[in-house]
């Protein structure tokens, strides 16, 4: 079994059903939810948009390849109304990032592990850091925790009010 690590998040529509549903899939789908983050509320990050996101981080375990939990992924956020367009940042029912896989490196065209923007959003590092803040990133060699000391992003987030379970 691995440890995959797990950003969901999203901004429109019923943003906490949306993360309700998708947590229930990936229980059943990629497998057992070992630990679960805080719900946190966070500006749109690279765009401009008048509804904030919510974001959690899990970690799973799963006998799931990464190649294969990304495409699990990807199914559970089309299923609940994910539409990609063609532009890098944009509002989104759900979004589901495989942040790391144990201490896997991976660069191919479709996904790179660890996930190459963590360590520059803390929307991403602040609920990671709050599921397992000692995890070695296995690029730089440092703790989330440091990572999050050390990081320059200056994008509220506040730990949202409305528990998801």
């Amino acid at each position: 079994m691995s440890n995959a690590y797990l950003l969901l998040g999203g901004n429109r529509g019923n943003r906490i059903k949306y993360l309700n549903k998708a947590v229930d899939r990936i229980r059943l789908e990629i497998g057992n939810i070992i630990r679960i983050s805080s719900v946190y509320e966070t500006e749109p990050y690279g765009f401009t948009d008048e509804m904030q996101f919510l974001n959690l981080c899990l970690l799973v375990e799963s006998d799931l390849s990464p190649r294969r939990i990304l495409n699990i992924a990807s199914g559970i956020e089309t299923s609940l109304g994910r539409i990609r367009k063609s532009v890098k940042y944009e509002s989104r029912t759900l979004d589901i990032d495989i942040l790391f896989y144990d201490d896997l490196i991976l660069n191919d065209p479709r996904l790179i592990i660890p996930h190459p923007e963590l360590h520059k959003r803390n929307f991403a590092l602040i609920p990671m850091a709050e599921i397992d803040p000692e995890f070695i990133h296995p690029v730089f060699g440092k703790s989330i925790i440091r990572l999050l000391e050390e990081s320059t992003d200056k994008h509220e987030v506040i730990k949202f009010s409305n528990p998801l379970f």
